[in-house]
């Protein structure tokens, strides 16, 4: 038998065993899947998938992390670390989960606002009845070097009209803000272009569900009035 005969052969054979395993890891997911509709049909338990430790899987329960094991009998809450780097596997989970891709965002239909050299960026969504919207706008204010782009969106039947005529100001960034600060509504009546439905369309198809939503220019996405210390311990972290 040649070399090269015994080098194709100990290939074949490795390819084997990781088609193997591969296959395996799969069956166990599939069998806490199966143990999972079986035991416990009425819990919504989604997206399982292998982690590092092995028999242990991660899946999504209520919005949450949980992880389980092959026979579905118990479910742990809480932060999965790696030792040797002491990173956070849970995080990294929660991170990609909430992630969109920032470059399909259609900036144009947004409101701009830059502050000092507009380096780092946010994506607002907002509706102008939403208290807590208001509240988040305040805490906007403290950011420096940022530019926002918001995006409104009026989730409130009484928020329609007087979003869609801000896009007909002069100057809709102060329309905007006179509005979601003030509750001063435009006061020049007339109509043109504008893209609230889109929005509106763009939020469903993101599942933004809920004002105000917060994206970074990474993607990553949370819902609520974070403080602005929040925001930038978020940017820190994410090495925005």
């Amino acid at each position: 038998i040649s070399i090269l005969s015994t080098l194709q052969m100990q290939k074949t054979i490795w390819v084997a065993i990781l088609l193997s395993l591969s296959s395996l890891g799969w069956a166990d997911i599939n069998t806490a899947q199966q143990n999972l509709a079986k035991n416990y049909p009425n819990l919504e338990i989604n997206n399982i998938a292998s982690t590092e430790m092995r028999g242990i899987y991660s899946a999504e329960l209520d919005g949450q992390v949980v992880y389980l094991n092959e026979d579905a009998q118990h479910l742990i809450a809480g932060n999965m670390l790696r030792l040797s780097d002491q990173k956070s596997l849970t995080q990294e989970l929660i991170v990609k989960k909430n992630t969109i891709d920032w470059k399909k965002l259609p900036l144009k239909n947004a409101i701009k606002s830059v502050r000092g050299n507009g380096k780092r960026q946010l994506a607002i969504f907002s509706d102008p009845n939403c208290p807590y919207c208001k509240q988040l706008e305040v805490e906007l204010k403290k950011l420096n070097d940022v530019t926002i782009y918001t995006f409104i969106l009026p989730l409130k039947s009484q928020s329609v009209a007087a979003s869609k005529q801000v896009y007909c100001e002069q100057d809709p960034a102060y329309a905007w803000q006179q509005l979601i600060e003030k509750g001063i509504e435009p006061k020049t009546k007339k109509s043109c272009t504008n893209p609230v439905n889109a929005n509106l369309a763009l939020a469903k198809e993101l599942g933004i569900a809920g004002t105000p939503a917060i994206i970074f220019s990474n993607g990553y996405r949370v819902l609520g009035a974070y403080p602005a210390n929040e925001m930038e311990a978020i940017w820190r972290e994410l090495g925005l």
